[in-house]
């Protein structure tokens, strides 16, 4: 019978797209000396988030190591989806410490996230754990993270009514307030006086369940509220 010349195992291929570039660096070493066919991406390859996902498609990897804060390309939790769906392996490695965030990357599809600030061996495991088909996310901690996710979204959503409760006038004294503007200002750029004002700014502070202007500005602040133009 004759010898049949055995085949090389493919290498699992990793693709690292990562806007800080000791980080990706460090990453990229590591997983080759572990084995690894490894390809680096950075947020100077690509335009957009589109040609990101296009750019990390052709490469057609197994596993992706995904940087939560691509920099000019912005918050990359909009890219998980659609890699997951290409059948990519997505791993999130961030410095961000907000579960609520964790959770929002797992609901959109991320196989697991890892913080920056651990050991890279940690990263490396996860790695050689989604190589071999194995488990890398232990079921509590995933339904941890899904509810601070839903629940700072629940969160969000009575915010935002809230401001929606807001009339027109209403709202244009709010932005003239997260613009850093006070009452005589905002009096006399609507030329109304000063009483009108106070009188719009408690009903705000009322209709927002607050006790203080400034308390008003970091609440429409934390959901990115902005008065219309």
């Amino acid at each position: 019978m004759p010898n049949l010349q055995q085949q090389p195992r493919r290498r699992t291929r990793v693709v690292i797209l990562e806007d800080h570039h000791l980080f990706a660096e460090s990453l990229e070493v590591a997983l080759s000396i572990d084995g690894y066919d490894v390809r680096r991406l950075g947020v100077n390859d690509v335009s957009s988030a589109a040609a990101a996902v296009s750019a990390v498609s052709r490469l057609r990897p197994r596993i992706l190591l995904l940087d939560l804060d691509l920099g000019p390309l912005g918050d990359a939790v909009r890219l998980i989806t659609p890699m997951a769906k290409e059948g990519i392996n997505v791993v999130v490695v961030t410095a961000s410490d907000d579960r609520a965030r964790w959770g929002e990357c797992v609901a959109n599809g991320a196989r697991r996230v890892v913080s920056k600030t651990r050991p890279l061996n940690e990263v490396l495991s996860v790695v050689r754990r989604l190589s071999q088909g194995l488990q890398v996310q232990d079921p509590q901690e995933r339904e941890e993270l899904l509810k601070a996710w839903r629940d700072q979204r629940a969160s969000q959503q009575d915010v935002r009514g809230r401001l929606n409760s807001l009339t027109p006038r209403e709202r244009q004294v709010l932005g003239h307030l997260i613009a850093g503007h006070q009452v005589r200002e905002i009096a006399r750029i609507g030329v109304i006086s000063e009483a009108t004002v106070r009188t719009q700014v408690k009903s705000i502070l009322s209709k927002l369940g607050v006790s203080s202007q400034l308390a008003a500005v970091g609440l429409a602040n934390s959901v990115g509220w902005r008065v219309e133009a």
